[in-house]
């Protein structure tokens, strides 16, 4: 007697394709209503996979952090002149620099502001910085990083996804797909920048990784999240999407490898979820006239950076799991300064400075500080030498500085150095790839561990790099 051979699903069975084969119809539907508002910490899985993407994942060791704030500051601020004071460079302004620089000769150029210690922990914080500067005891400076990319495109690609040319899930994708999210009715990952953005969605995509980790966009402020309402019924709404979502998965069967159709399924549900969630979370009316001036909200050189960074602070206290803040201001790398250091330093340090203050005092007040991470930088810093005659600055990925706070952070100390001029970093040398290992380490997470199989091979964030900072760590 002949046996049929078992069929092998080429991919997991999912919890819609289970209940497809076994029930089928609307009532199949039904119960996958019913498994929906399960909490997601007694989901089960199928397969091995989660039945919910997002649903809220153990991390591989106890974690420090449980949520991250990155503010990211396109195009290059210069650690000369925010955070790493170099006497040498002020008393040898206009000398010959001690490097060439794409093969040319260039001038020193001495920092236009003076350095002042801070706090009991006595960091030197540059006069761009007189709010941040009250903060420095909730602060590690790292003077140490290090790039590969001298470049816009590649360097922010870099920081964001651990890959300079490839497309590659970012970091906060990464994070989410990781941990999932901590509410089911907001985005897990949430990327939030009022003007255009160098490489668009590459910095806060998914790449490869299923498409439910991608961060969702905001960039009118006013209007955080268009058509939450609508002239429908919610109870009608349901019946459609109910309707719609059968469709779907007819649809779906023959795709299953494809994860951006159930991704668009997800979506409409949560984008239904939202109409309840969402409208509270990103209105700021509730807030008070306090929060309001903490973060620069009554003044118009502050009021747009204030507005993210009040959002962000309501958002991870709900629960999203890695909000992504641009300052781009006035362009999509408003930090580059090769010409007209002064003004344009001033210029993004006054809008920014204030509300980056408020949100670290409102997350210390609110007991959110000690379990979020918040990361400040760019993608690179600027040269300690003059760009032409124009007293500006060129991309410089030798030696430059970014700051973390928060969730298991040794606050209060500077990490690394560079040299007399701010060059070359010397001691204690933090490579992006190692920046990262950290911030998954602060979460709980292996960052060689925390792997997605894809196109024949493991991949993962730090690709065949990384080392944990444990010099920064609590």
């Amino acid at each position: 007697m002949s046996s049929t051979p078992i069929r092998q699903s080429p991919v997991p069975l999912t919890r819609r394709e289970l209940l497809r084969r076994s029930g089928g119809g609307f009532s199949a539907l039904a119960l996958s209503a019913l498994l929906a508002d399960e909490s997601a910490s007694t989901r089960q899985t199928i397969a091995g996979e989660p039945v919910d993407p997002l649903m809220v994942k153990r991390p591989h060791f106890a974690a420090r952090a449980k949520r991250v704030i990155f503010l990211f500051m396109p195009g290059g601020p210069s650690q000369v002149d925010t955070f790493d004071p170099k006497p040498q460079l002020t008393r040898d302004d206009g000398k010959p620099a001690p490097k060439l620089y794409l093969g040319q000769q260039r001038s020193l150029l001495a920092s236009p502001w003076t350095f002042q210690r801070y706090g009991s922990s006595g960091l030197d914080v540059s006069e761009l910085f007189p709010h941040t500067a009250q903060c420095v005891d909730d602060i590690c400076v790292i003077r140490s990083m290090v790039t590969d990319d001298p470049n816009h495109p590649g360097g922010c690609l870099l920081m964001h996804t651990g890959e300079r040319v490839s497309s590659r899930p970012s970091l906060g994708a990464w994070v989410t797909y990781g941990l999932g999210s901590e509410n089911r009715d907001l985005p897990g990952f949430v990327a939030i920048g009022p003007g255009p953005i160098i490489e668009g969605a590459r910095q806060y995509g998914a790449s490869f990784l299923p498409a439910s980790y991608q961060g969702t966009f905001v960039s009118n402020l006013d209007q955080p999240l268009k058509n939450l309402t609508g002239p429908v019924a919610r109870d009608q709404q349901r019946r459609e999407l109910d309707a719609l979502a059968r469709l779907n998965e007819l649809h779906r069967v023959s795709r299953a490898d494809d994860s951006r159709l159930s991704a668009r399924i997800d979506s409409f549900e949560l984008a239904y979820r939202m109409q309840t969630a969402a409208p509270d979370a990103f209105s700021l009316h509730g807030e008070t006239a306090e929060t309001a001036r903490l973060y620069g909200l009554d003044q118009p050189k502050t009021e747009t950076f204030g507005k993210q960074c009040l959002l962000a602070r309501r958002l991870v206290e709900r629960g999203v799991r890695f909000v992504q803040l641009y300052h781009t201001t006035g362009g999509f790398q408003p930090w580059d300064q090769h010409s007209d250091l002064k003004g344009g330093h001033e210029k993004n340090a006054l809008a920014t400075d204030l509300p980056i203050a408020g949100l670290l005092r409102d997350l210390k007040q609110r007991g959110l500080l000690d379990d979020t991470l918040v990361i400040w930088g760019g993608e690179f810093g600027r040269t300690p030498a003059r760009e032409g005659t124009a007293n500006g600055r060129d991309h410089h990925p030798f030696g430059f500085t970014m700051w973390l706070a928060g969730g298991g952070i040794k606050c209060g100390m500077a990490y690394g150095a560079t040299d007399e001029y701010g060059w070359d970093a010397i001691e204690n040398p933090v490579h992006v790839h190692d920046l990262h290992a950290t911030i998954l380490h602060l979460l709980g997470l292996d960052h060689e561990q925390l792997t997605y199989r894809y196109a024949g091979r493991d991949f993962r964030l730090t690709d065949v790099y990384g080392n944990i900072v444990n010099g920064i760590l609590a």
